[in-house]
């Protein structure tokens, strides 16, 4: 996971630094999962907690040690100072830091109540991480001479938290979750230096390719005896496509022409899954189907566009 960090940075231009935070938080969490994946003990557990603690400092220090020196200290710095990105990427990044910070406090909490912290005390923690870890963006970002700590992005933020924090108080679960998804696509040709140029680096940087779900489990809002199967989500998706430049296409790139392509949002509805639900006494399954709670399943979906109107994709992810 690390070397992903670092190849994602060093192709250039970091768009969806969210999305790498949140990469790193679930490493930080993989050996915990792969053994185990994370049921909540009844009784408080000091050495596992002791443990989460360790491993989520050094990931926090390893964040700002790669986002400084791989990032950050390429670019002037400045006093601190506030910037207005809510215009760009067609609020894409909006959706990337909302979507992490709900997961990061999901895995935040799974990972407390594992530990057998109580659950009131869990929900606060894991808010405060999820904002904690994201604020760690916004610092930087604030201190850089050619951004600013953004109050889109906070603002973001916080509501991911809260999202994550109002259902486990409320409901003790999480009936309503958002997730990620990712397709190549044609434009981060045109400008891999700011799109990527590689797959993986394109994963975090372009967001032409990245659309961000609403997975709502209906089960979790009938009567118990409803038999409607607890596994099947719908969702509803974010996506937005034609996007070269943060707030427009530019007409050259290193003296080349751009073609011209509009830039507008997608809107999708598609069946869902939630792996985790499904019972088994494998812990291998159980701890692959957590690391994939964050992912929307491919599955047939129905696109609409104010461009294109309606559109059925067979299959989309």
């Amino acid at each position: 996971m690390a070397d992903f960090f670092s190849l994602a940075l060093k192709s250039g231009k970091l768009n969806s630094r969210p999305l790498v935070v949140f990469c790193l938080m679930v490493s930080s969490m993989n050996g915990f999962a792969q053994g185990l994946f994370l049921p909540p003990s009844a009784v408080y557990q000091p050495d596992r907690l002791k443990t989460v603690v360790i491993s989520e400092v050094a990931t926090g220090v390893v964040i700002s040690a790669g986002l400084y020196f791989l990032w950050y200290r390429k670019h002037p710095r400045s006093h601190f100072h506030f910037f207005n990105d809510n215009g760009e990427w067609l609020q894409m990044d909006k959706m990337g830091h909302t979507t992490t910070a709900y997961n990061i406090g999901a895995i935040q909490y799974d990972l407390m109540r594992w530990c057998g912290v109580k659950n009131d005390a869990s929900i606060g923690i894991g808010g405060l991480t999820a904002v904690g870890y994201m604020s760690i963006i916004e610092i930087f970002d604030g201190f850089s001479s050619k951004w600013g700590f953004s109050h889109g992005d906070m603002l973001a933020n916080i509501f991911g938290a809260a999202l994550f924090a109002a259902q486990q108080k409320g409901w003790n679960q999480q009936r309503v979750s958002l997730k990620w998804s990712f397709h190549g696509s044609p434009y981060a040709q045109y400008y891999p230096a700011e799109l990527g140029n590689n797959f993986l680096s394109r994963m975090i940087k372009d967001y032409n390719g990245q659309t961000y779900w609403l997975s709502v489990n209906i089960a979790s809002f009938l009567p118990s005896n409803s038999g409607f199967p607890y596994w099947l989500n719908m969702s509803f998706g974010y996506g937005a496509e034609g996007m070269i430049g943060a707030r427009s296409n530019p007409a050259m790139i290193d003296g080349k022409p751009i073609p011209y392509f509009p830039r507008y949002r997608k809107f999708y509805f598609a069946p869902d899954a939630n792996l985790f639900s499904i019972p088994t006494n494998s812990t291998f399954y159980n701890a692959a189907a957590y690391l994939t709670k964050f992912s929307k399943v491919p599955a047939p979906a129905l696109e609409w566009s104010k461009l294109k109107g309606f559109r059925f994709i067979p299959i989309y992810y």
